[in-house]
């Protein structure tokens, strides 16, 4: 079992980790803003998902594998590029559905796309697993039992403050669209204000050098 001093000091760097505004927060806030607090609470549960996908690997010791085979990052990496540019596509497409009209929460996505896409999101961003990678071995410990029983019990701590700080933001961004709804001429604003984060978030991954 890990100190109860090491798990303070882990959950505040998580802490500091989730408000350093990044993809997801970008991403959530986006969703909560173009379609309501509930989709964007159920595209949390998918990007809470894909850091347990994360943290499942690094537990196991297969993403230190992944990670030393340079083909396989980069395979992971374009995969994520593609899916993003995807996305962006589907937001500003002509003559595609307008997911950023504020109303009905789920009438244009599905529960099951809105979590698919939270979830894909992050499982293909391996920087989340880099980062899993540089931060546990600073607080795990031979001497402090089993090292899968910490790298877990390190990752739950991780997912729920991530999840928890990304909810608060979601329900206070949520209130924006009663501007948006007030304002319709930003409709347009919004649809391309969605598409721009997902092309820029796939160029941001398609630039990085990775290790």
């Amino acid at each position: 079992m890990i100190p109860l001093q090491q798990i303070i000091l882990f959950f505040l760097a998580a802490l500091v980790m989730v408000l350093t505004p990044g993809p997801n927060m970008i991403y959530l806030v986006s969703r909560s803003v173009s379609q309501g607090k509930r989709a964007a609470m159920i595209s949390l549960g998918g990007v809470a998902c894909g850091m347990l996908f994360h943290i499942l690997l690094v537990s196991l010791g297969l993403t230190t594998i992944l990670m030393a085979v340079p083909y396989a990052y980069t395979t992971l990496k374009m995969i994520g590029v593609i899916y993003l540019l995807y996305l962006a596509w589907q937001a500003v497409k002509p003559g595609g559905k307008n997911v950023f009209e504020a109303g009905d929460a789920l009438k244009y996505d599905s529960p099951l796309r809105l979590f698919s896409m939270g979830l894909f999101t992050s499982v293909l961003n391996p920087k989340i697993a880099v980062f899993y990678l540089s931060l546990f071995p600073q607080f795990i410990k031979p001497e402090y039992g089993s090292i899968l029983v910490q790298s877990l019990e390190l990752g739950f701590i991780q997912v729920f403050t991530s999840a928890s700080v990304n909810a608060l933001i979601i329900f206070s961004a949520a209130g924006v669209t009663r501007w948006f709804s007030a304002n319709p001429k930003w409709i347009r604003a919004q649809k391309w204000f969605m598409g721009s984060i997902f092309a820029g978030l796939a160029l941001k991954m398609a630039l990085d050098k990775g290790k």
